[in-house]
């Protein structure tokens, strides 16, 4: 292993923390409707636990409402249940074959807790991020130890491990602003 390949690996690593975080980031309700709240919601289809998304339609009626259509019409119940059931705090209705699923405008106590969430997800993040920098920097030592690279280059690699982070974080405190923006707007 090379200094080169311990920077790009370190990289990878950290942007898949990100892309963890913009995904976790996603599901937090906004107050507006959108189809990645039912993502985690999971149905007995048949004995097994599914997806919502693979024995469902999921779509937007309007701003605040869901629309989600079972492909078989034996599951409009079961599907209707497990919304009912997780812990979105939804209150769907069926109407004929389709399912509506309005989603409640969130009071301010609801917003800041919302916001709590967001901050201890971006502190996950952060913590994930610093591991890897943990694990890049320990790299950086054995293969100093191992005589692969000299200490001043052990020294600017650190060194350049240490900005990816602070690049990271800086990401990460930038989507969580967007996303606490966006939580706590009317």
């Amino acid at each position: 292993m090379t200094v080169a390949d311990v920077k790009k690996n370190t990289e990878q690593k950290m942007q898949k923390s990100i892309d963890t975080l913009k995904a976790d980031l996603a599901k937090v309700r906004t107050g507006r409707a959108h189809a990645g709240i039912l993502d985690h919601v999971q149905v007995d289809y048949y004995g097994t636990p599914t997806h919502i998304s693979q024995v469902a339609n999921i779509t937007l009626l309007d701003a605040r409402t869901i629309g989600v259509q079972p492909w078989e019409k034996k599951m409009i119940a079961t599907v209707e249940k497990a919304i009912r059931e997780s812990d979105l705090g939804l209150n769907p209705s069926t109407q004929g074959d389709i399912i509506r699923v309005p989603t409640p405008a969130l009071t301010e106590e609801r917003r800041k807790e919302m916001v709590k969430l967001c901050k201890s997800e971006a502190e996950d993040a952060k913590i994930a991020v610093r591991n890897i920098r943990r694990d890049a920097n320990e790299g950086l030592k054995k293969l100093l130890k191992d005589k692969a690279i000299s200490e001043d280059d052990e020294r600017r690699a650190q060194d350049d491990v240490q900005k990816l982070t602070d690049k990271f974080v800086t990401e990460i405190d930038k989507l969580v602003a967007e996303k606490e923006k966006e939580v706590l707007t009317v």
